[in-house]
């Protein structure tokens, strides 16, 4: 598989986990407890750090983008075992994390050694 798949595949986890976790926090399941700001900013601010450098294919971006998907994952694991009705959004969150994961880490892998 050519290097540049790598990096579609992780743009594809990194927009489907950003939109799953919009619209799960503010239309399929608002929270009553907490604002709804608040629970964006907390879930979705992480994953806009490294996002241009992402977009731009930097290295660096793409590594600590990769290290950033996995408290995405244990979150979906945690939530698919605890909660029966979120049990699929949390599915696709555990999906696009791993898409995330893996798409930016063998983009960095498949780099030219310099």
């Amino acid at each position: 598989m050519q290097r540049i798949h790598y990096h579609y595949c992780a743009l594809a986890g990194f927009f489907g986990l950003f939109l799953l976790l919009m619209a799960w926090h503010t239309v399929l399941s608002p929270s009553n407890r907490l604002p709804t700001a608040l629970i964006l900013i907390v879930s979705v601010g992480p994953l806009l750090l490294p996002f241009r450098g992402l977009l731009n294919r930097n290295l660096k971006s793409c590594t600590w983008m990769s290290y950033l998907s996995l408290p995405y994952f244990a979150h979906g694991i945690a939530e698919s075992y605890v909660s029966q009705s979120q049990r699929p959004y949390a599915l696709l969150e555990v999906l696009f994390s791993l898409m995330l994961c893996f798409g930016a880490g063998f983009y960095v892998y498949k780099a030219d050694k310099a």
